[in-house]
């Protein structure tokens, strides 16, 4: 599981994506599911790193799901078109 930490803005977009990338390397299991529980504070930057970890994700043919994501993120994410990228870890 990767973790996202309690803030993620523009300002920690770059090391937070980084992060979650050197985490898919190591990550030997078929699905990737991403904790976001701890995200307290968070911007559309957010989005964007949640995205392009998906996007790495399925590139190396793993599932993607995210678990605890706060509910403004989820109604950020469908006010862009982008809510059904974002599965819910079951």
């Amino acid at each position: 599981m990767l973790v996202l930490p309690a803030e993620l803005t523009h300002r920690q977009a770059t090391a937070c994506l980084h992060m979650l990338l050197q985490g898919l390397k190591v990550h030997r299991e078929p699905g990737v599911v991403v904790d976001a529980n701890a995200l307290t504070v968070f911007d559309t930057s957010a989005l964007a790193v949640l995205l392009e970890c998906r996007r790495e994700a399925l590139a190396m043919r793993k599932t993607f799901s995210v678990q605890g994501l706060p509910a403004a993120l989820r109604g950020m994410a469908g006010l862009y078109g982008v809510g059904t990228l974002l599965t819910p870890a079951s």
